[in-house]
């Protein structure tokens, strides 16, 4: 059943993503809500990414590869939109229910949200530590109103009507999503985080590109919070701790041995790509610290849903 609600538009930022772009448009041509714009902002693709998205209704926005932030071809993109609500997801991922998009957008009832984000898993290729960290960062029970600005825009969506008060910041090296979640709460609105909106985030990286890519995200961070720090012990710490958290949850599913080198390496990855972008600068709130760093309990078991999943035809693509 296809549900008529207040337009939303979904932004997707994509570069080189022929890989993946196929299965995320399909996925979302197969929501139950009917009036969806999609608006693909496209940094230089030289593959066949824009070809592909040209198969499906969708607008193509393009920004030179120069130019290029992440904040900045997110405003580009919701320029270009035109629905009440705006959807970002990455190009690399895919829902996994036809009511993802429904389940995200649910929590817009209460005029008081500002931005809603749903749950991410990865698939069966993704690296065993990043598993960890996707269950650590979207726990199996919702949020109606979280008041720290943790969120994730590979999977989520805002209120158009706020961005146009406050655009993404263009400057920042990421998590442009968390300062414009960190200025929506300044100004009394409260994010949603929906654990039904769940999406596989497909993440084929490289030790280097780990590096970067945690390197880049504390950099950011530092400049939102500038009195953040993050010291060489805190590095090891962490590293340890969670090195032997995700050993003992490979131990107990019998996959270490596929997945020790793995664990190692990505680990530190993270601690000191983080390490070197937060260095020059203050303490960490404590908050901040336990929803980015430390490794998740486990305790809770997914809920049974009574929606089944879309068929991808991938045996093994729907992990989450």
């Amino acid at each position: 059943m296809r549900l008529v609600s207040p337009k939303c538009s979904i932004i997707i930022r994509a570069n080189n993503e022929e890989e993946h772009i196929g299965r995320l448009l399909t996925g979302i041509m197969q929501q139950t809500v009917a009036d969806v714009e999609i608006i693909l902002v496209d940094s230089g693709s030289s593959d066949a990414t824009v070809s592909i998205a040209s198969q499906y209704p969708v607008q193509v926005v393009e920004i030179a590869p120069e130019d290029f932030t992440f904040g900045r071809a997110l405003n580009y993109g919701v320029e270009a939109a035109s629905g009440e609500f705006i959807v970002v997801v990455s190009a690399h991922v895919y829902p996994l229910y036809p009511d993802w998009l429904e389940k995200l957008l649910k929590p817009f009832g209460d005029p008081q949200v500002a931005m809603t984000y749903g749950k991410q898993r990865g698939n069966a290729h993704s690296k065993f530590s990043e598993q960890q960290l996707f269950r650590q960062w979207f726990p199996e029970v919702s949020v109606a109103k979280q008041t720290h600005p943790f969120c994730n825009n590979a999977n989520d969506a805002i209120r158009r009507e706020l961005w146009e008060k406050q655009a993404y910041d263009e400057s920042l090296t990421g998590l442009e999503d968390l300062a414009w979640a960190h200025w929506a709460i300044s100004q009394g609105n409260v994010v949603a985080y929906v654990a039904e909106a769940e999406i596989v985030h497909v993440h084929d990286e490289k030790p280097r590109q780990v590096l970067n890519r945690f390197r880049r995200e504390a950099m950011a961070f530092k400049r939102i919070f500038p009195q953040e720090s993050f010291r060489l012990r805190t590095v090891l710490r962490l590293y340890l701790t969670n090195v032997f958290n995700d050993v003992w949850y490979a131990l107990t599913e019998r996959v270490l041995f596929l997945n020790l080198t793995s664990i190692l390496w990505f680990r530190w990855m993270q601690f000191w790509g983080t390490y070197l972008g937060y260095r020059h600068s203050g303490p960490l709130t404590q908050q901040l610290r336990w929803v980015f760093y430390y490794p998740p309990s486990n305790s809770k078991k997914k809920p049974a849903r009574d929606v089944p999943p879309i068929d991808y035809g991938d045996p093994g693509e729907n992990e989450g």
